[in-house]
């Protein structure tokens, strides 16, 4: 499962933004769902007409918690 992360404005106040979570029924790569999210995020964005996307991204759930947790990168 591919998670995209679209990070929305409040139209009313610009600077009160907030990521959502939306959960992409795609089963494929990164690539596949950043070049079919755009539909997908219109629908959102009608859905949603007091919010604005300022950008977007795929991610796949957990990964950066994942990282997180393991500490920064040993360098040689």
């Amino acid at each position: 499962m591919i998670e995209l992360i679209v990070t929305v404005c409040a139209l009313a106040h610009p600077s009160q933004c907030e990521d959502q979570h939306l959960q992409y029924g795609l089963q494929g790569s990164l690539r596949q769902c950043a070049m079919n999210a755009p539909p997908y995020l219109a629908q959102w964005s009608n859905a949603h007409p007091k919010w604005s996307i300022v950008r977007w991204h795929c991610e796949v759930p957990h990964v950066r918690e994942k990282a997180d947790a393991r500490g920064p990168a040993r360098q040689a």
